[in-house]
C-alpha cells in the first residue's frame, strides 16, 4: 500500500472507531509507530480533525466524516460475493438488508463497473440448499449481540417437546454444520451454552447489559466444547474442490488441515464416539471423492453401509 492510500485508510479506520491508539494502527497497517505518528501529522496539516489524549489514543472530531471513495473493481466483486455469502448462509431478514446495502452501492459505481457487477451477481451460485428457517430473525440476535444486550429465549431443544425459557448473555455467533448458533451464558444452567437459532422460538432482548465475563475466550471455548475428552478423529483425504464443503460442515470440529499430491488435502476432524453413524453417513454422501485414512472402525463402518445401501435398492428395483 502507497502512502495515498495508507492515509485514506487511516481516515477510514478513524472514523470506525471512537478511539484506536498509534499502537494498534501500526499493527493494523504493519507500519512503525513513528510511521503512524508522521501519517497523523500529515493528516493534521491536510485538514483532518484528529483529536489525540495521551493514555488514551486518537479519533477524529465529531461531525467529520470523509467524502465518499470509489470502488475498485476488485473491491466492488468482492462486496458482491460477499452479498451472496450473506444471502446464503442467513434468513430473510439479513437478506433484504444485504441486497438493499449491494443496491446502493452498485447504484455510485460507474456505469461501466455496474454492468461488470450485474453479469457477476447473476452467474455465480452459492450453494443450493436455503439454510432451515428459524421463528426468530436472525438480525434480532446479532443487535443484542452488537448492543451488549440481555436476551429472553424460549428454545426448543432437540429432545424436548416443549420450548424452556432461557436469560441469556450473548458471547458469540457461529456458523457451523450449516446453521448458525449462538453461544451464550445460560442463567437457567449457570453455565456457556449453545443455542441453534433456528431452534429459538421466541427472541426478546432486554434493557440489561451484559456483565463482563474477563476470562472468557470464543475461540478457546469452542475448540474445548468440540474437541473433548470424548471425541474421536477422523482423517479424510478429498479433492481441494471438497475443502470448502468440509469446512462449512464441520466447522470448528477440524483441528488439522494438510495438502497433499497437489489437488488432494487431508483433513482431521473430531467427532463424538456415539456419532460413528452419522459421520459414516455423511462420509457415504461424498461417494467415492473422499478416502478414510483412519480410524479402520469408522472404514469399516461406512463400507458397511455401502453395501447395505446397494442391497436396500438392488432389493427394490425387482
Amino acid at each position: 500500500m502507497n502512502r495515498t492510500d495508507r492515509l485514506v485508510s487511516m481516515v477510514m479506520l478513524l472514523q470506525s472507531r471512537r478511539v484506536i491508539t498509534a499502537a494498534q494502527m501500526a499493527e493494523h497497517f504493519e507500519i512503525t509507530e513513528r510511521t503512524v505518528y508522521r501519517d497523523l501529522a500529515a493528516l493534521g496539516e491536510g485538514g483532518v480533525p484528529i483529536v489525540g489524549e495521551p493514555g488514551v489514543g486518537y479519533s477524529l472530531m465529531s461531525g467529520y466524516c470523509l467524502p465518499p471513495v470509489m470502488f475498485s473493481p476488485e473491491e466492488a466483486f468482492a462486496f458482491v460475493t460477499g452479498g451472496l455469502l450473506v444471502e446464503r448462509m442467513t434468513d430473510a431478514s439479513m437478506r433484504e438488508a444485504i441486497r438493499s446495502a449491494m443496491g446502493k452501492v452498485t447504484a455510485v459505481l460507474p456505469s461501466g463497473l455496474q454492468g461488470r457487477v450485474d453479469r457477476l451477481r447473476k452467474t455465480t451460485v452459492i450453494g443450493t440448499r436455503p439454510p432451515t428457517k428459524g421463528s426468530v430473525p436472525l438480525s434480532t440476535v446479532q443487535r443484542a449481540m452488537a448492543e451488549g444486550r440481555v436476551l429472553r429465549l424460549d428454545y426448543l431443544g432437540a429432545a424436548r417437546g416443549e420450548p424452556t425459557e432461557r436469560l441469556v448473555e450473548p458471547r458469540g455467533l457461529v456458523f457451523y454444520m450449516d446453521h448458525w448458533h449462538l453461544i451464550a451464558w445460560c442463567r437457567l444452567r449457570g453455565d456457556m451454552r449453545d443455542f441453534r437459532v433456528d431452534r429459538i422460538v421466541r427472541c426478546e432482548t432486554l434493557p440489561e447489559p451484559i456483565p463482563p465475563h474477563p476470562g472468557f475466550n470464543l475461540h478457546e471455548h469452542l475448540a474445548k466444547c468440540v474437541v473433548s475428552e470424548r471425541s474421536e478423529f477422523a482423517v479424510i483425504e478429498i479433492p481441494d474442490y471438497l475443502l470448502e464443503t468440509v469446512r462449512r460442515f464441520w466447522g470448528p470440529t477440524i483441528v488439522e488441515e494438510e495438502s497433499v499430491a497437489g489437488r488432494r488435502a487431508l483433513v482431521r476432524f473430531a467427532y463424538r464416539a456415539e456419532g460413528l453413524d452419522y459421520v459414516s453417513r455423511w462420509l457415504l454422501s461424498l461417494g467415492t471423492d473422499a478416502e478414510i485414512v483412519s480410524p479402520e472402525a469408522l472404514r469399516e463402518r461406512v463400507s458397511a453401509l455401502a453395501l447395505a445401501t446397494a442391497e436396500h435398492h438392488r432389493r427394490g428395483a425387482k
